[in-house]
């Protein structure tokens, strides 16, 4: 019996040594597939770190050979424009004249119509059908029914660059949303904006155009609307939808940074606009508007203005240098145009 047990148990070692390299060699080619798939993730995503921001299509202002003019501050943006608010003294320009998609730029004309028209912003709107995005098939968390005041949209279209919000707002406008563009384009008309044309009130469509320049005396204009400051510059919003509290923040993080005193600002972006910028800020002690269209990265115009704010931080402080200027021969003045605030702005003007 004990000799039976010992052969026994000796055939088990056996089989155990005999069986241990084959188990080994699987649990081996687990581990080495395993970091093999280790490998390749952290090889893809270091590949896609040192990989340059590539644009889903070019931009109207890449067609155009825009981002070939070198300037003076390395911008990213093809086109730039800043100016001295209260002198009106042209600091930097680079293709201000260039007209170009404007993206969500649009909807500051959208909010100073809604704000000029005094229209109850108590008043309850609802999402439809015809709110929803078929130019470029964008998300929104708005869905179709959902109700919300004038005054909320209005806080969304200006903060969070919603774009259904911005759509309902000129939907609902009396005489519709035919009545509001033409009223977009009449009021860009009279405060001198005569590279500027609209079609439709969020900026999807590329066909929303203007310059710089002409975007320099908008922004101008719309500080004087302290609803179009106060929205424009607020750093996070929450809505009420049936049940739920939706949370929006602001498109620009520069509104949170504190080096920054933003008065007014708006951001912008679609496939042919590029990554677009305009504010309204105080900088060095100087109110400053700033331009920035066409940019090519996704936080490059944030970049370039940071870059134009050291840029006038380090001026002297006397007025009258001369300043750095892109595609121009010399210094000059941008004309912000006098309009009457009292001027009525009626449904089918």
């Amino acid at each position: 019996m004990r000799l039976m047990l010992y052969r026994l148990g000796a055939l088990a070692t056996i089989c155990c040594i005999a069986l241990t390299p084959a188990y080994a060699g699987v649990e081996q080619s687990k581990s080495s597939t395993a970091q093999n798939a280790t490998y390749k993730k952290a090889h893809v995503q270091a590949a896609r770190k040192r990989a340059p921001f590539v644009p889903s299509q070019p931009s109207f202002g890449q067609l155009a050979g825009l981002h070939g003019a070198p300037d003076a501050l390395a911008l990213k943006s093809s086109v730039a424009l800043v100016v001295d608010q209260d002198t009106q003294e042209i600091l930097f320009r680079k293709n201000e004249s260039a007209v170009l998609p404007i993206a969500s730029i649009t909807k500051l004309m959208t909010g100073l119509l809604i704000s000029e028209a005094k229209l109850p912003m108590d008043e309850v709107i609802t999402i439809n059908q015809s709110d929803v995005d078929t130019e470029k098939g964008s998300s929104s968390r708005l869905s179709v029914g959902t109700q919300l005041s004038r005054g909320e949209l209005l806080h969304l279209a200006l903060m969070a660059s919603e774009n259904r919000a911005a759509h309902a707002l000129g939907r609902s406008y009396p005489g519709g949303l035919e009545t509001f563009v033409s009223l977009m384009n009449a009021r860009a008309t009279m405060l001198g904006m005569h590279d500027t044309s609209y079609v439709e009130p969020t900026g999807l469509s590329s066909k929303n155009q203007s310059s710089a320049s002409d975007l320099a005396t908008l922004v101008n204009f719309a500080y004087g609307d302290a609803t179009l400051r106060e929205l424009s510059t607020s750093t996070g919003y929450q809505v009420a939808v049936g049940r739920r509290r939706l949370q929006y923040n602001n498109t620009n993080r520069l509104v949170k940074n504190p080096a920054w005193d933003i008065g007014l600002q708006k951001t912008g972006y679609i496939s042919e606009a590029g990554q677009c910028l305009v504010m309204q800020a105080k900088v060095a002690g100087r109110k400053i508007i700033m331009v920035f269209l066409d940019s090519a990265g996704k936080f490059s115009r944030l970049a370039d203005a940071e870059r134009v704010r050291h840029w006038v931080e380090s001026m002297p402080s006397s007025v009258g240098r001369q300043p750095p200027l892109a595609g121009s021969a010399a210094a000059a003045r941008l004309a912000f145009n006098s309009v009457d605030r009292s001027y009525p702005l009626l449904p089918g003007l």
